[in-house]
């Protein structure tokens, strides 16, 4: 059971802490509880969508990456009304920390319904050792993506990009479970961590130059 909660809950915090600590401009923690909170409290409306539009059918199997719509749209949502207006959302690479965060309360939570509350044929703990190595990943990587996009509108005022926050997260979530089950889906969530990382490796290096030029002004 131990082990089980383990893989259950460790990703989400490992990658939460990396995305936290890579900030040189460190955000509140209040803030980033709430975020966090948010993305627990985004799952109940997200859950309602779900059901109506797949669940409800009768092959929700063949509906599954409508989940890639609902829950990515839920979040944007979310980052734009509710975590957007903060006074410590000022920078680029907040716009990252907070849709990860967001993006990473959300796969926490579904994490939990799917490990210890869904019936399934094969056991919670490798339901868990699984999800780990994909689902929470690609919702954490969804968030980086969504964030990069988005600060880029935030603070460039790109319609374009706030475009793009919105429909590459989407598109990568929707695929993702439309090919689940298939073995390139490792192979897809790979190509979607490095792109994940590249784009928030960029926004590292910029806090870097603005760091050295603070400096030697």
């Amino acid at each position: 059971m131990f082990v089980t909660l383990l893989f259950t809950i460790l990703p989400s915090i490992l990658i939460m802490l990396y995305v936290i600590f890579s900030d040189r401009f460190r955000e509140p923690y209040l803030n980033i509880i709430y975020a966090f909170i948010l993305g627990f409290i985004i799952i109940i409306p997200a859950g309602f969508l779900n059901y109506y539009f797949i669940f409800s059918n009768q092959n929700p199997e063949k509906l599954v990456f409508i989940a890639g719509f609902t829950e990515e749209i839920i979040k944007f949502v979310t980052l734009f009304f509710f975590l957007k207006g903060m006074d410590a959302f000022n920078e680029h690479m907040d716009s990252i920390v907070y849709a990860t965060l967001l993006s990473l309360g959300f796969a926490t939570l579904e994490n939990f319904d799917y490990v210890f509350f869904l019936n399934q044929d094969i056991s919670s703990l490798t339901i868990a050792i699984l999800r780990a190595f994909t689902a929470i990943p690609l919702h954490a990587c969804c968030g980086i993506i969504m964030g990069y996009f988005f600060g880029l509108y935030v603070f460039k005022k790109s319609n374009l990009n706030l475009i793009l926050s919105l429909v590459i997260p989407i598109t990568i979530h929707s695929f993702y479970n439309f090919i689940s089950g298939n073995t390139f889906l490792y192979i897809f969530i790979l190509l979607v961590i490095v792109y994940a990382i590249s784009l928030h490796r960029k926004v590292i290096r910029h806090q870097k130059t603005k760091i050295f030029e603070q400096e030697n002004d």
